[in-house]
């Protein structure tokens, strides 16, 4: 009995159920059920027409691989891994894939390799199709074949060609090879590398190219090892790239996403030095922010930009607290072969198959430019929660210097007032200062803070915020694609693209446009927020200057007060002191009260 989470499992049969449906000597056998479909129904969605999104593909390659090791260790081959043969399952927080089918025996002759090779023998391993001995390894082929479609949206070795020319053509692909495909001339390209567009990463497209380069190897002995690897494996060697540990670095000065993978034990620091590599930004100037606004502190982990929770990928954004001027960097954007074909080619007839990929890409190219623009939006939003947040702080502080201000008034008034009959004593608590440059010094920062909230009120209108463009262009695109995917059989003829194309230069162009005026509200609010990075070290300062103020005028009223006791003191000792010879017949010493406590003396007072 087979048991993995990833391998479907089989039920008892109900009791009475084989009598009722049993209609000859055959058993029945029971599966359970997964209601989400196989994974050819999800790879036919509109929104996989270009592969699938990365954290969709990380989880198919973790149950997928999971699986086969646990059935090869079961000594158990596939042979017949292919999209209609994995199914989904919803588990409690994201799909589960399923092998199933795992009873495939078909006797391969001529007829059956003519009728069934496209869409299914094309997932067979050359050795199958050819007859020959065969190991795991032919599972390895499916297994690549399968993962650069989900990657893709297309089968890597020409879809659409006949089971003889195709073999006779792939016979010829060097080993590192993972894809050969025909362009719209017709001619035939191979090459080692994953071609675009698709949703992946840099950092794990060139892991997985290597990956697929040893998957996809025409000869069985070489196939999913690696000798001048270690591990050598493919199960092993994807092991590795499922575990790295990925933080994704959107540089809002270049507009370009950058990957690192990153240990357990590597600080915000060490990854600021290898961001300073790529960016020119010095660490030092480097400002990292997640999306909340809260910004990493240097001496932190790196991992803690990675949420385990999330499927797809949270965002650090780097700003470069050195400027506060932003000018688009951005260079002009890769527009997929097709496009760019259709571009220069006049009014080009494609046949269907290559009609619908190209509006696909079309599609898929419009709806990148919006993720990328929802992105930025996602970096603005976190400099303004940013800005906020330091305002929190210097509001906090500005409240803090005018309570101490109110309050150092009060008491430097109660002073001043006690030393009126005291000339000197007023001229040095004027030498202080107290009453002068310190006061006078809040009032200029409160009015500094005063003129700088309107702005800060200004940036977070966001008047930028028209991305509604981009969402009529994809949705145009999107209606041409589909109205071409669902046309009868009879009716797919052939046709041209130029409208998709059209929504493509139309939403590049309002894409770029649209980023200057992007970058020109970013740098009003880095202006604001350097603004108010100024002001919060001078209102902490003058806290602290009002705090020893304070300490000051404090220390000279005990003083005061040290000398006004020493006063009553010495005029209290002359009282008790005897007076010999009181010519107006004073009473003596002796008769006069005891001395009061200095309380009582000061309530009379």
């Amino acid at each position: 009995m087979l048991d993995h989470i990833n391998v479907v499992a089989a039920r008892e049969v109900p009791e009475g159920m084989q009598e009722m449906i049993t209609t000859n000597d055959l058993p029945l056998l029971a599966m359970e059920y997964c209601q989400g479909g196989d994974l050819r129904k999800h790879l036919n969605l509109l929104e996989n027409c270009c592969g699938m999104r990365e954290g969709s593909v990380l989880i198919l390659l973790r149950d997928i691989s999971s699986a086969l090791t646990y059935l090869h260790k079961k000594r158990i081959i596939h042979r017949d891994l292919k999209p209609e043969n994995i199914v989904l399952q919803h588990g409690e927080k994201r799909l589960i894939h399923k092998i199933i089918d795992l009873g495939y025996a078909k006797e391969l002759d001529q007829s059956s390799l003519c009728t069934s090779f496209v869409g299914t023998l094309q997932y067979l391993a050359p050795e199958l199709i050819e007859r020959e001995k065969y190991t795991v390894t032919v599972d390895y082929w499916s297994f690549g074949t399968l993962v650069f479609e989900c990657i893709t949206g297309f089968r890597p070795f020409l879809p659409t060609w006949q089971p003889i020319p195709w073999h006779n053509k792939l016979r010829t692909k060097q080993k590192d090879d993972i894809v050969v495909y025909e362009d719209l001339t017709g001619e035939v390209h191979f090459s080692k590398h994953l071609p675009q567009p698709n949703d992946l990463n840099s950092l794990l497209s060139e892991r997985l190219e290597r990956w697929l380069q040893l998957m996809l190897k025409w000869c069985p002995q070489e196939r999913g090892k690696d000798p001048n690897a270690t591990p050598s494996d493919c199960f092993s060697q994807l092991e590795v790239i499922l575990q790295l540990k990925l933080v994704h670095v959107l540089n809002m000065i270049s507009a370009k996403i950058l990957t690192y993978s990153v240990s357990e034990e590597e600080t915000v620091a060490d990854l600021q030095l290898r961001i300073e590599k790529d960016s020119n930004i010095p660490a030092t100037n480097q400002e990292l922010l997640l999306e909340a606004g809260l910004a990493l502190e240097p001496h932190g982990l790196a991992t803690q930009c990675i949420d385990g929770r999330r499927t797809d990928s949270p965002l650090v954004f780097l700003f470069d607290r050195s400027s506060c001027s932003y000018e688009p960097q951005f260079a002009p954007r890769t527009l997929p072969e097709n496009i760019r074909f259709i571009q220069t080619c006049h009014k080009p007839i494609l046949a269907y198959s290559p009609l619908r990929r190209t509006c696909g890409q079309a599609w898929h190219t419009i709806r990148s430019l919006k993720d990328d623009w929802q992105r930025l939006q996602q970096g603005q939003k976190a400099a303004i929660m940013s800005l906020l947040r330091y305002n929190s702080s210097l509001s906090k502080q500005k409240n803090e210097m005018v309570s101490m201000h109110q309050r150092l008034m009060a008491k430097l008034d109660f002073f001043t007032t006690s030393l009126h009959i005291d000339v000197d004593k007023y001229q040095e608590q004027t030498a202080t200062g107290i009453g002068t440059t310190v006061l006078n010094c809040v009032s200029e920062l409160e009015e500094e803070m005063m003129q700088l909230q309107p702005d800060i009120v200004d940036v977070q209108r966001q008047p930028w915020r028209s991305g509604e463009a981009l969402d009529t262009l994809e949705g145009k695109a999107m209606e041409l694609f589909r109205k071409l995917r669902e046309k009868p059989r009879d009716q797919r003829l052939p046709g041209d693209s130029q409208e998709v194309v059209r929504l493509v230069l139309q939403a590049v162009q309002f894409y770029e446009r649209k980023l200057r005026d992007f970058y020109t509200h970013l740098s009003k609010t880095a202006v604001c927020r350097q603004r108010v990075m100024e002001l919060l070290p001078k209102v902490e300062g003058m806290v602290q200057s009002m705090v020893e103020s304070e300490q000051v005028l404090m220390s000279l009223q005990e003083r005061r007060q040290r000398e006004l006791w020493n006063l009553l003191k010495v005029a209290c000792s002359k009282v008790r002191s005897p007076v010999s010879g009181s010519p107006d017949g004073l009473p003596t010493p002796s008769s006069v009260p005891p001395l009061l406590t200095p309380r009582h003396s000061l309530q009379q007072l």
